[in-house]
């Protein structure tokens, strides 16, 4: 079989079709079968309507009088039904799934499991999972739930796999080290298992599968890197003990060791590669700036890589400041900049140690004389082409040294495994003088009732406000709140107050001159999508607060909770929640703690490895299967790659493996 054939080969799936399992990332058979179920349902056990006792139920009837309401002063549509049987009649309902009035036939029969309760006076079963009863195998124990995509629900994934069973018996192996035919074994029981341990055991074989080729790509790239060669950056130990002396405050430990990685990393012939990995404040800056000074002390220059112009700017600022007194000539490139031409001449030639800026130093036109260190800020905002350009922007055939920052943690086993390639610096320690952020969840009527007034309690004291709204306009199709109808509704509740929206789609120079009104204290609240979460130093800002918050992953409400909080004053996060149900773990995760590496943690456990690096790279790491905790499976695959790279020609030989671990090289690399 051939797996990279499209998904127009499975039975069920034409082009519009294909077309939705397309835009969901699933283009070929391969990604098909790959599509594993998210969760089981056994509906072997299902009991009479007449039979049923609070807590969790299975049923098997019809269902009539659906319909779909808005709920009072929520932003929440519940759709309600009834479901018959024999014996009886029990009322079922759903939030926000108003396709659930379209999807059931009322001659037709379905299984429904879910927690019968009592609700406000009533008996009913929440948010139950469904199936057609004759979709379901009589002779499986248990029946896979898949992931939604666009129309494609479970039903529809579940009719499409059922109709492909013959097929799995033509997928071939994928590696060297199991015995003939477990691939295949393992894809049919994940998708068809016969009980729970069937499922497990299936899902573990293919877990070992996806963390062989990571870290296979991770030991190539590391095998590359090491032919590559760099200039030795000798430490100055009198120079860099003077710069440290000179700080007008006291590096904290954390970032002390972060520093002396970097400087050993540098005294090297082969290219540093490392990522300095610290939470949002942790003084990842300081350390750049000092690994910088390094670098310009053995006559080399330095390029600061900035995601916006704002951002670049007052990281060259800041930087100036610092390293003036120093003699290190600085500059910065932005879009914007006056005399580009004259300032590029001045790079080329050797006559600009240090230059930050934006996408413009990555230009054809942007030659260095000598550059030696390369460091990247926010690194997941940069694709890897991106970064791949700035490292080879030395024109001396060696490969500069590169640093690449974030403030989205990364949670310490990701380091152990997935980073194999790359080498991690940590900070964990928070400078002196920053007070942890306070943080509470507040419905629609806490919000009017201790949100306005503490607002106007902190902008009477010269302090700024963040308000986070999901969309940019109205939209029938979407509940959340919009930037322009938030901002409009704010000037009617506080008339004296300066208040202005931002968003995404605004032209670059409004979004830099309306961010920099709000730094220099012109602006009052600002209401904004996500835009700022990456964004400059504002200490005067003091409460950031986040609209529909149940709707935003843990690690960007953690990042969006830092953009406050950055001088000395005392600063609040408030998450705004809507509708009747309770607030999410993630919400109380965020709300007890403001570690952002135990966030990391908890956010891992919550939905899986996901997204290592995020959309905005070039593609996604994106582990489906495999669990970071289980460092047997990790010990076991990190063996066995080994024994896999003693004989070249398996790279040969494994053409299928060796395409997937391409894929992986290209994400996971940073040089």
């Amino acid at each position: 079989m051939d797996l990279g054939a499209s998904t127009e080969e499975l039975k069920g799936v034409g082009p519009k079709t294909a077309e939705v399992l397309k835009k969901a990332g699933i283009k070929t058979l391969r990604d098909f079968f790959y599509n594993l179920p998210r969760d089981y349902e056994s509906f072997q056990a299902a009991g009479t309507i007449a039979e049923m006792r609070p807590g969790k139920v299975v049923i098997k009837g019809k269902i009539d009088s659906l319909s779909t309401r808005q709920a009072r002063r929520r932003r929440l549509s519940i759709t309600e039904g009834v479901v018959r049987d024999n014996t009886g009649a029990v009322r079922v309902v759903w939030f926000n799934q108003s396709y659930r009035t379209r999807q059931f036939s009322p001659e037709k029969e379905y299984y429904f499991s879910g927690t019968y309760e009592l609700k406000n006076g009533r008996w009913q079963m929440t948010s139950p999972s469904s199936a057609l009863v004759v979709d379901i195998d009589p002779s499986s124990a248990l029946s896979p739930i898949y992931v939604a995509h666009g129309a494609l629900k479970s039903h529809d994934f579940r009719k499409i796999i059922s109709g492909a069973r013959d097929k799995f018996a033509s997928i071939p192996d994928l590696l060297p080290t199991v015995q003939a035919g477990t691939r295949k074994d393992a894809l049919f029981k994940a998708h068809f298992p016969s009980s729970t341990a069937d499922a497990s055991k299936a899902r573990a074989y293919l877990a070992y599968e996806e963390l062989f080729e990571l870290i296979l790509a991770s030991k190539l790239n590391k095998r590359e890197n090491e032919k590559l060669k760099a200039k030795k950056v000798p430490f100055d130990a009198p120079k860099i003990r003077e710069f440290v002396e000179k700080l007008p405050f006291k590096l904290t430990n954390a970032q002390r060791r972060a520093a002396w990685d970097i400087f050993q990393d540098m005294e090297k012939g082969t290219p540093m590669n490392r990522l300095l990995q610290g939470d949002v404040g942790s003084g990842k800056t300081m350390v750049a700036a000092l690994s910088a000074y390094g670098a310009i002390l053995s006559g080399g220059q330095v390029a600061l890589l900035a995601p916006t112009a704002i951002l670049a700017t007052q990281h060259f600022e800041g930087l100036k400041k610092l390293l003036d007194s120093f003699g290190v000539r600085m500059a910065l490139l932005t879009g914007a900049t006056k005399h580009k031409t004259e300032l590029k001449k001045q790079i080329s030639n050797g006559e600009i140690d240090f230059i930050v800026g934006t996408h413009a130093i990555l230009t054809d036109d942007t030659e260095f004389k000598n550059l030696i260190l390369a460091i990247i800020d926010e690194q997941h905002r940069f694709g890897v082409e991106q970064r791949q350009k700035l490292a080879l922007k030395s024109p001396t055939g060696l490969a500069p040294h590169l640093l690449t920052m974030t403030a989205t943690p990364i949670p310490r086993s990701l380091q152990l495994t997935i980073f194999g390639d790359l080498d991690v610096s940590i900070l964990n320690e928070m400078p002196k003088g920053r007070q942890p952020i306070d943080t509470k969840i507040l419905t629609e009527v806490e919000t009017k009732e201790q949100l306005y007034p503490k607002i106007r309690e902190v902008v009477s004291s010269k302090n700024q406000v963040y308000w986070i709204c999901k969309a940019i306009e109205d939209n029938n199709m979407s509940e959340a709140t919009s930037v322009k109808s938030r901002c409009k509704k704010l000037k009617e509740i506080f008339p004296n107050l300066t208040i202005e929206f931002l968003h995404g789609k605004m032209k670059p120079t409004e979004k830099d001159e309306i961010m920099g009104r709000f730094s220099d204290g012109k602006i009052d609240i600002l209401v904004s999508t996500t835009v700022v979460e990456v964004g400059v130093d504002v200490p005067n800002a003091t409460i950031m607060i986040v609209e529909n918050a149940e709707s935003y992953g843990l690690a960007q409400l953690h990042q969006l909770r830092g953009r406050v909080g950055r001088g000395e004053k005392k600063s609040f996060c408030y998450l705004l929640t809507s509708g009747d149900i309770e607030p999410s773990r993630r919400l109380r995760e965020l709300e007890k703690s403001s570690d952002g590496f135990y966030l990391a943690e908890v956010d891992l456990k919550l939905r899986g490895p996901g997204e290592i690096y995020g959309a905005l790279q070039h593609g996604a790491l994106d582990l489906r299967i495999a669990s970071l905790s289980d460092t047997k499976l990790i010990r076991r695959a990190q063996e066995d790659v080994k024994k896999f790279l003693q004989n070249d020609g398996n790279m040969l030989k494994y053409k299928e493996l060796m395409a997937g671990v391409s894929k992986y090289q290209q994400l996971t690399t940073l040089n």
